[in-house]
């Protein structure tokens, strides 16, 4: 779990300026807040266990060299370079520890990305392994999006070994959550990241089924999210209605990068699937090209994004797992043929050399924000498995665009 904690240095009232008044003040409120917020998630059971075991993630005082064999240039040998380096890191370090929490399954869903000339097969066969384990079965909560994710994996392995073992539990699962009624007080997905999880499975239900219901329920469930958090005037998401009225410290509404990645990549996941005649397609297409234009407009010097997203110079370091969804996001984009490739590929580009610049000597992808719910504090030799998941994702896509 995450929470920002208020800088080590004491505060001088009369050294300080008004602006490092205001952002001390708000980064000890946001403190609080993420205190009362994770408190709040830990009883409604969406931090899990797994997510505080170290296998997820560390931030060592002390980390190898950063990568001097690598390159961030748009050329395939030089991705795939890249790509099998963080993976391969991530698969040694964390394979023992893999479970069916949502942390995992962002992962899980890096790992089935990854070409076959970057290695692909090494870490579907891993994937494999890890849906035997678990005998195909989701999570234990019958309806919560965090524990619907891993049937992203288990679904493509389906497509291409076509055993109804890894099918069944997953439709199951699915066919039995679809009946619950609507809560007025709490939609389903109450909270962004939602839409990376469950979305793409039902959307991949449908395709792999041939029925619609399971693209009719996602339809319905994300409008009453989208109408809920999207914020049309910025053309970004709130991770939750608690942040409607939180704002950074310069005044700007509070807008977490890795929430609004979450969206973007679950946005690039349901519209690879969808049927181009699909009556509400329109309105993902619609969604998913004013996010890439405000997300594109807020890209930093460095190619990456701040954890948050309308008030980047109160935060010191790139947020790695954010950064990666967008890259994924836009990449699929220009891939699809939804974006305008001229204008969006210098910003793939500029954010993919980002992101390399960040992986270390044994493949340690840096400055990735733990687990949480809010920008926060971290170090850049932090690293947690979804953000390398979100950067074999990003580097997928990338690959298709690279020379």
């Amino acid at each position: 779990m995450n929470i920002a904690l208020m800088p080590s240095e004491p505060v001088q009232f009369g050294g300080c300026t008004a602006r490092q008044w205001n952002l001390k003040a708000s980064r000890f409120c946001t403190a609080f807040a993420d205190v009362l917020l994770c408190t709040t998630s830990v009883l409604q059971g969406q931090i899990t266990a797994p997510a505080r075991q170290p296998s997820v993630g560390d931030a060592p005082a002390i980390a190898l060299p950063l990568a001097t064999d690598l390159s961030g240039k748009l050329k395939r040998r030089d991705v795939r370079r890249a790509m099998r380096k963080v993976a391969d890191w991530q698969l040694n370090r964390a394979e023992a520890d893999f479970d069916q929490d949502w942390t995992y399954a962002a992962l899980y869903a890096g790992f089935m990305a990854v070409p076959d000339a970057a290695g692909g097969k090494k870490y579907r066969e891993a994937m494999l392994r890890i849906g035997k384990k678990f005998d195909w079965q989701p999570g234990p909560r019958l309806a919560h999006a965090d524990d619907q994710a891993t049937g992203q994996t288990y679904l493509d392995l389906y497509r291409r070994i076509h055993d109804p073992a890894m099918l069944a539990p997953m439709r199951a699962r699915m066919d039995t959550a679809m009946q619950l009624p609507d809560d007025k007080d709490k939609p389903l997905w109450w909270w962004c990241d939602a839409l990376f999880m469950a979305p793409p499975v039902l959307a991949k239900l449908a395709r792999i089924t041939g029925d619609r219901k399971y693209l009719d329920f996602m339809d319905h469930q994300w409008w009453i999210t989208s109408n809920l958090l999207y914020d049309p005037s910025v053309h970004l998401f709130f991770r939750d209605t608690t942040f409607l009225t939180r704002h950074e410290a310069n005044g700007s509404g509070l807008f977490w990068s890795r929430g609004n990645g979450w969206v973007m990549a679950g946005l690039a996941r349901v519209l690879a699937e969808m049927p181009l005649d699909y009556p509400s397609r329109s309105k993902y297409v619609a969604q998913f090209q004013q996010m890439a234009g405000e997300i594109a407009s807020l890209q930093g010097g460095d190619g990456l994004w701040r954890p948050g997203l309308l008030d980047a110079s109160a935060y010191p370091l790139p947020e790695n797992s954010g950064s990666a969804f967008y890259v994924y996001a836009l990449a699929y984009g220009v891939n699809a043929g939804i974006l305008d490739r001229a204008h969006y590929l210098p910003v793939i580009q500029k954010a993919w050399a980002g992101l390399v610049s960040h992986i270390y000597e044994d493949g340690r992808l840096g400055c990735i924000q733990p687990v949480g719910a809010a920008p926060g504090a971290y170090t850049a030799t932090s690293s947690y498995v979804f953000g390398a998941g979100a950067f074999l994702l990003a580097g997928s896509e990338v690959d298709r665009l690279a020379r």
